[in-house]
């Protein structure tokens, strides 16, 4: 993700970039619905928050991309009384086993041309982008996706420390794994910080963002769920020869151990309003915000 993640490209062992969900983190692999639902109880309650307060609720109709195990999907309805929420993945085995009224599932790659599955209230999309390439032209793709007045969401991981922090097993297996994962599937998050001006650059308007990071507690969800990413994307790691088998061991145990003490990646989740037609971009969209904040009772992440 940062300037060590990217020097001459990918290195020699790892294979060649290919689509999550195939050379790493597949469906089919058991356990991985459990692994995906460790991070949906560190990031659930912060998305759903984000969202309720720029007013999402009854008679919205949503669209969640890349939607996983459809936890924020299936939230959207029975807890912000969303109207309808059509949740997409490329492979929809998690969001099929449970069916909600009001949940529409599709099975679909965003990134296909002709992707259009209609017009939406919410746009929203979490740990997607950073997995795949031309994300201008995604992120372009995903506001046109938009009904006037509607908002897109986007939230991606930021890694802020590994790059400079010392040198100990669980900074080191940080910094394969993302490079590991950058040759094989193609994640990057070094452009994370740029969603905003990304947003901008998509003529949506009253742009922001924030950040959320986690605490890396022993037992916790989010330790839990590096410690099986890593499991899971073992083979990915060791192929950057940054790293060795006993060094993710260590790395592992020390996501357990009272001796913690290192800081998570985290969340960047930025939003972004598509104006109402015929009005000026920036004061309609305020003004819509701040009227969709006074009807929710306001409400911070």
């Amino acid at each position: 993700m940062c300037a060590h993640a990217r020097p001459g490209g990918v290195r020699p062992g790892l294979p060649s970039a290919g689509h999550y969900g195939e050379a790493v983190f597949r469906p089919e692999q058991p356990g991985e619905d459990d692994r995906i639902d460790l991070g949906a109880l560190v990031y659930d309650d912060i998305t759903m928050a984000r969202l309720r307060s720029l007013g999402v609720g009854p008679g919205w109709n949503c669209l969640d991309v890349g939607a996983g195990t459809g936890t924020v999907a299936r939230r959207l309805l029975y807890e912000a009384g969303v109207a309808t929420v059509l949740a997409v993945d490329r492979d929809v085995r998690f969001l099929t086993a449970h069916p909600l009224p009001g949940l529409g599932v599709l099975e679909a790659d965003i990134s296909a041309p002709g992707f259009d599955p209609g017009r939406f209230q919410l746009v929203h999309a979490r740990f997607l982008l950073m997995h795949l390439p031309s994300r201008e032209r995604l992120i372009a793709g995903l506001g046109e996706l938009l009904a006037p007045g509607g908002v897109l969401v986007l939230s991606d991981a930021v890694d802020l420390t590994t790059a400079t922090a010392p040198a100990t097993p669980y900074t080191r297996v940080m910094q394969a794994m993302w490079q590991g994962l950058r040759g094989t599937i193609g994640t990057d998050v070094s452009w994370v910080p740029d969603y905003p001006h990304l947003f901008r650059t998509a003529g949506l308007a009253s742009v922001a963002a924030e950040i959320h990071v986690p605490p890396l507690v022993p037992g916790s969800p989010i330790s839990r769920f590096w410690a099986r990413s890593w499991d899971r994307a073992r083979e990915a790691i060791l192929a950057t020869g940054l790293v060795d088998d006993a060094t993710v061991e260590a790395a592992i145990r020390y996501l357990d151990s009272p001796d913690c003490a290192a800081l998570s990646p985290g969340m960047i989740t930025a939003w972004g309003w598509r104006p109402q037609e015929g009005m000026p971009s920036s004061s309609a969209c305020a003004d819509q915000e701040q009227l969709r904040r006074d009807d929710s009772g306001g409400g911070r992440t």
